[in-house]
């Protein structure tokens, strides 16, 4: 009878270890089994250095959103960068998107400026104003050969 009960008490904590794992799982890869309550923004940048899919999308310092898809548009030569946007957050046509980065070394991510003069963003909108991110080896080595000017 010892027996049946250490081995119950045993299963009990394998099952709550794997429910544990399957809800982490979930949580952190960002998974929604019961519909997507995001829309869907594109913009297109002239480089979208240091950006990853994954990474984050903010406005006001707020996360909105992630970077779902980068790709290269062959006719106009520019990356295109597709994000999932959470719904009820307003984007305007008039918006701006641009990379930055956390800190001097930090992870890039894509910072908007939501606009509001314009018509709203819908699902599948372009946000059309960008600013690609800013390379700080170059203004660096700007800096220390004297390319700089006053």
């Amino acid at each position: 009878m010892k027996k049946y009960k250490i081995e119950t008490i045993v299963g009990i904590f394998v099952v709550i270890g794997l429910i544990s794992i399957g809800y982490m799982t979930v949580r952190l890869g960002n998974v929604s089994f019961f519909g997507d309550n995001t829309y869907k923004l594109t913009a297109r940048f002239n480089s979208v250095t240091g950006l990853r899919i994954g990474h984050q999308v903010d406005i006001f310092g707020i996360q909105v959103g992630r970077i779902s898809r980068i790709e290269m548009d062959q006719e106009s030569q520019r990356a295109v960068v597709e994000m999932r946007i959470k719904r009820g957050i307003k984007i305007y046509d008039d918006a701006i998107a641009s990379i930055k980065t956390e800190g001097l070394l930090g992870d890039s991510y894509l910072s908007i400026d939501p606009g509001g003069a314009g018509d709203l963003l819908e699902d599948g909108g372009v946000i059309t104003e960008t600013q690609s991110p800013v390379d700080i080896i170059e203004l660096i080595s700007k800096y220390a050969f004297g390319d700089v000017k006053k």
